[in-house]
């Protein structure tokens, strides 16, 4: 399947610094490519180069009405979105957003054909008590019971140990490789068509590390965070992702 490269901007940009980001992008053959800025800027993405795709960071679960601070998820495909990202851990420690939530954002996203890039992962403390694919288990269930099993082949899983986001440290290639094997067989367990599943590595993906994570079995992407913000570096990146070995 074609690898995906998604950039998570997070709570950064001006209109000055996106424009010298957005010049240093291009397309990279083989790979699907996209940039999830901030609410703000999606006006200002409409320019972006050829073969780069826009993204949101996050997206209502509600149609419209008056829920005050909202997007919702017909907003951001007359923008012409392609991807949202939910269920950030950021999203799930900072705001309390729980497994249904987040998979009620979903459902909002696919009615409006746009694709969720649905986060999972487990804390330090979950992956030293051994429970990782308990914790990633119950975050994919929660999706998966307001989805349906036929909808669920329609998203993106984002794999980011939350112990390696903003940290400078990344999982190792075998633990990526133990995660990402684990989530695909609990799809396929489910029922769900898995492989059509893309599942990116979202923990720290850094320009050093990105060769070797991309030749894992089961990495089909990456959902990139500081990275991003370097025109340099996210290209880097992706052309890692459109190296095959």
């Amino acid at each position: 399947m074609t690898r995906l490269v998604a950039g998570n901007w997070k709570m950064n940009g001006s209109l000055a610094a996106n424009r010298d980001l957005l010049g240093g992008l291009a397309a990279v053959p083989g790979v699907e490519i996209a940039v999830c800025a901030p609410y703000p800027y999606l006006a200002q993405l409409l320019e972006r180069p050829a073969g780069v795709m826009l993204g949101a960071q996050d997206v209502s679960e509600y149609e419209a009405g008056a829920y005050t601070g909202e997007v919702s998820a017909a907003m951001l495909a007359e923008f012409g979105c392609r991807y949202v990202i939910v269920g950030h851990s950021e999203r799930r420690a900072l705001f309390g957003e729980d497994d249904l939530s987040v998979g009620r954002k979903a459902r909002a996203a696919l009615a409006h054909d746009l694709i969720p890039i649905v986060c999972v992962g487990e804390t330090l403390a979950e992956r030293d008590e051994g429970s990782v694919m308990a914790v990633i288990g119950r975050q994919l269930a929660g999706v998966a019971d307001v989805l349906g099993v036929a909808a669920m082949a329609r998203i993106v899983v984002a794999y980011e140990p939350v112990w390696a986001i903003g940290t400078g440290r990344s999982a190792s290639v075998a633990q990526v490789g133990e995660v990402h094997a684990a989530i695909r067989c609990w799809l396929v367990e489910q029922g769900v068509a898995a492989g059509t599943v893309r599942i990116l590595y979202g923990g720290s993906m850094k320009a050093d590390n990105a060769s070797a994570l991309f030749a894992v079995s089961d990495v089909d992407g990456g959902l990139v965070g500081g990275a991003s913000l370097v025109a340099a570096d996210f290209m880097t990146i992706c052309r890692a992702a459109g190296v095959r070995v």
